[in-house]
């Protein structure tokens, strides 16, 4: 069974390690190296015991601290200078272990952004950030994951407000940039199933949004989804807190501190406890 651990997730840096029983996994590798090295043991995970990186693009808060992963397998859409790497296509699946992984076609503001849908022989994993829309093609793909991590970069509004250049506002904005909290609920609701275990919204901006509201905006569509499970786990990431998800041994899931549980009778709420 799959269990995941989100290290960091923002424009800071973004780390993510997926394991199983066999495999061990990191999608890129941005942040810091005491982030990441810290959050490996918080995982009892070595570097020695990571198989595969896949790189989602070659922006510096996704790779980083790409040195210290140079000696493993690298799985990457671009070319790193100086660094080895096994080139991945959009819809070309390959195979890590017993991991099947299929790269999709991301759209964004870095050359062959991609995400990746990772299954084992009993679960689905998706994990896309860093596009300003998904295409239609994909959805059937994404469709009833056991667990998804989906962005949730900016509420619009406050986008805006902020002191940025306008350029900018309408580059986060746009279709080569990043997803808002409506326009990731409004995935969800496409793609969550009875199936869909826990969903994690992710790279959300520290300026233009909050994790309570990410969380409330994807939360009140899934309030209302007539298909969404018993005990299903909503969370918003941090930009470095370590949130673990999956079949952790011994170790129950709760989603962080900002997370709703939903069950068939209620919703439970926490939020930033």
């Amino acid at each position: 069974m799959m269990h995941f651990a989100i290290f960091e997730s923002g424009s800071k840096g973004n780390c993510f390690l997926l394991k199983d029983e066999h495999t061990s996994i990191l999608i890129d590798c941005g942040g810091t190296k005491r982030c990441i090295l810290d959050s490996l043991a918080a995982t009892n995970t070595t570097m020695e015991d990571i198989d595969a990186v896949l790189i989602t693009h070659d922006h510096t808060d996704h790779i980083a601290r790409i040195a210290l992963v140079a000696d493993r397998t690298i799985y990457s859409p671009v070319s790193i200078k100086g660094i080895s790497t096994i080139p991945v296509v959009p819809g070309e699946s390959f195979s890590v272990e017993h991991l099947t992984i299929t790269p999709i076609a991301l759209s964004h503001d870095a050359e062959h952004t991609t995400g990746y849908i990772i299954k084992s022989f009993q679960e689905t994993l998706v994990y896309v950030t860093d596009t300003g829309y998904i295409r239609d093609a994909y959805l059937p793909l994404m469709k009833g994951a056991d667990y998804i991590v989906l962005e949730s970069n900016h509420d619009v509004e406050m986008l805006m407000k902020t002191s940025r250049p306008m350029f900018l506002k309408m580059r986060i904005a746009g279709d080569n940039g990043h997803l808002c909290n409506e326009d990731c609920a409004a995935i969800l609701k496409k793609i969550v199933t009875s199936n869909t275990k826990m969903i994690i919204l992710a790279h959300i901006s520290e300026q233009a949004n909050t994790r309570e509201r990410a969380l409330e905006v994807s939360g009140n569509m899934l309030e209302h989804h007539p298909d969404r499970r018993n005990g299903l786990i909503l969370c918003s990431a941090a930009q470095n807190e370590l949130i673990k998800g999956g079949d952790w041994p011994n170790e129950k899931v709760d989603g962080g501190s900002c997370s709703r549980i939903f069950t068939v009778e209620r919703m439970a709420h926490t939020a930033s406890l």
